[in-house]
């Protein structure tokens, strides 16, 4: 039997949706407009600390920083859920922005965010296709070498 909610597609796949993100800054994880809500750019944080720092290219693997890609998206998807209910609420995944710090020789940011991609398609199936930017940056906040925001339809209109 397939799993029938993202929050069993992504535990059939190991992965346990976390609590939202705490802001490092003065800001909030995410915002609810209507059918929408916004994220604000998810580090990939683990139990409130960076797994690895640096520069793509330049002592982060794009391997790594593919998997951080993929946390960044599960963080994302925790401050979705903080705002919605669950992510059965999600209709769709509009668009995603990948921020990679890169070393200047480094132009693989595609396949980087490609993670973030991934794991939106493990919890929501065609519903997880979307738009979506790969920006190599100079540095992240942290030091972090990926971040992630995220707009995602909602099925209901919320907090109208």
């Amino acid at each position: 039997m397939t799993p029938a909610t993202p929050e069993e597609r992504l535990a059939a796949a190991g992965l346990t949706l976390p609590p939202a993100p705490e802001p490092v800054a003065v800001y909030v994880p995410a915002v609810l407009n209507g059918h929408y809500v916004y994220t604000s750019g998810q580090l990939p944080m683990v139990d409130g600390a960076l797994p690895l720092t640096g520069k793509v290219g330049a002592g982060v693997t794009p391997e790594q920083a593919r998997e951080l890609a993929g946390r960044c998206a599960l963080n994302a998807l925790a401050a979705v859920a903080s705002v919605a209910g669950d992510l059965s609420a999600v209709k769709r995944v509009v668009k995603v922005v990948g921020f990679v710090a890169s070393d200047p020789s480094f132009t693989g940011q595609p396949g980087v965010v490609n993670g973030a991609s991934e794991l939106l398609g493990t919890a929501f199936g065609d519903a997880g296709i979307h738009a979506r930017s790969a920006v190599g940056v100079t540095v992240l906040p942290l030091d972090a070498p990926v971040e992630v925001e995220l707009v995602v339809e909602l099925h209901t209109p919320m907090g109208v």
